[in-house]
């Protein structure tokens, strides 16, 4: 066993056969997502709000338990008997370091990503490693484990020694494995600025390689990977990746093919936007992968059978354009995994009430419309937009910079403490039998999303 590297447009093995690497985004697990497991806000806050009411030692018990359960063997397993040859697995830099004792790593940081890595290994998968979360937040939103709507990563060179020092830790660690695929720095980064992006990837990538020059680096660009310009010629062995969430796949409504927030989209338009995400890929004969796509189901027939539709269209443009991929994302509650907690599951009769909660509330980003109660906040929308016509913020718009702050902030921050009270009396065996509520044996599989990524 050698390790993969890029030849062209091409990912290829030790026999310089090529391979498409095919597969799908643990989300939600390493690195946490309030829609994925049912929490609000971000993972840190949810994580100490926990804390406080369960104390240190049942806190240990309920996360430990939660991670053993989210990803192992059978995970495995079914992923490969899917189809799949690659797992792109998100990692938030908690993990490795604690902001208390920066530069100081944990000596059991890697004891999750080594388990998944060796599982998915036996079963002839590949790994990706992806920091999802750095220090100060790469990215505006939640998913940055970002509790505020700021990126502070890019004004502090504190936090940007702690991630090169953070990456020469896990190089040194996976230097050897060729099972690991490669490296993927920065998760959807945004430099507003886009003055450091740029030279901080080179900083960051003479580092890497100086400690591990045989893994593919998989590079994210600017603006949640959507631009490229920040990079000037390619670097050897380098993927760089786009990331392709179409509009109407998305929580705003709109029809497929049709029209999606006054704009149409049908299989030539999603060509089309693909095409200029991976632009940059083209003009430098490097390979293409699509380090995330994938639509939101809502539990509609027809609109979830408009996005099977959206999703057969990205799959058959990638194939015949022999593009890589991995999907968001492999389980969650039921909005857009492949494996789905059961509805009558002990985590979802405990927690089933508070998401239905947080879901007319609005308080998450990902799957929603971004009015929650109408009455309360479209007069705000529209006096943002009466008062400040030309006010256009990065990276995604006035309407997402005020849905950001009153309802993923202002809203989901306290609903992060109603979460932690639900865990209150609750015995050892309640905690064990909701984080076993994610182990794959006790979950569904979305059949029909298994059988479209199978054929993909």
């Amino acid at each position: 066993m050698t390790f993969l590297r890029t030849v062209g447009r091409q990912f290829v093995d030790e026999t310089d056969t090529p391979v498409r690497l095919r597969g799908v985004a643990v989300g939600g697990w390493l690195n946490m997502e309030n829609f994925i497991t049912g929490y609000s806000g971000n993972e840190s806050l949810m994580r100490s709000t926990v804390r406080s009411v369960l104390g240190d030692d049942r806190y240990e018990l309920f996360f430990e338990r939660l991670l053993t359960a989210f990803f192992g063997e059978d995970d495995a397993k079914l992923l490969a008997d899917a189809g799949m040859n690659c797992v792109r697995f998100p990692v938030n830099y908690r993990h490795f370091e604690d902001d208390s004792k920066p530069f100081e790593f944990k000596k059991d940081g890697f004891r999750h990503l080594d388990r998944a890595i060796e599982a998915c290994a036996r079963h002839g998968i590949y790994s990706v490693i992806d920091l999802h979360a750095l220090p100060g937040s790469q990215n505006h939103h939640w998913h940055s484990d970002n509790p505020t709507h700021r990126p502070a990563f890019w004004d502090h060179p504190h936090f940007q020694d702690r991630v090169v020092a953070m990456w020469e830790h896990i190089a040194e660690h996976y230097k050897d494995n060729p099972w690991v695929a490669g490296y993927n720095p920065i998760n959807e980064p945004a430099d507003e600025s886009r003055l450091v992006v740029g030279p901080f990837y080179t900083r960051l990538v003479k580092a890497i390689r100086a400690i591990d020059d045989r893994h593919i680096l998989f590079l994210d660009g600017n603006t949640y990977s959507t631009e490229f310009d920040v990079f000037d010629e390619p670097w050897e062995n380098t993927v760089y990746v786009a990331h392709d969430y179409a509009a109407p796949g998305l929580g705003g409504g709109g029809d497929y093919p049709g029209l999606t927030d006054g704009k149409y989209f049908d299989k030539a338009a999603l060509e089309a936007k693909y095409a200029e995400r991976t632009e940059y890929c083209r003009r430098t004969d490097t390979p293409i992968w699509v380090g995330e796509f994938g639509p939101i189901y809502n539990g509609d027939e027809r609109g979830d059978a408009m996005r099977r539709q959206l999703l057969t269209d990205q799959l058959d443009i990638y194939r015949r354009d022999d593009a890589g991929w991995s999907i968001w994302m492999y389980k969650d509650l039921g909005r857009q995994g492949l494996v789905m907690v059961r509805p009558d599951s002990p985590y979802l009769k405990r927690f089933g009430d508070f998401v239905a909660k947080k879901n007319r509330l609005g308080a998450d980003q990902w799957g929603s419309n971004g009015l929650g109660i109408p009455e309360v906040t479209k007069p705000f929308y529209e006096m943002i937009a009466e008062e400040f016509p030309d006010f256009d913020p990065y990276p995604w718009g006035r309407f997402d910079w005020v849905r950001t702050l009153i309802l993923n902030l202002t809203v989901a921050q306290p609903l992060a403490y109603e979460y932690a009270e639900l865990f209150r009396d609750l015995t050892d065996d309640d905690l064990i039998a909701l984080a076993d509520s994610f182990a794959v044996a006790n979950c569904d599989v979305r059949t029909t999303l298994r059988d479209q990524l199978t054929a993909g």
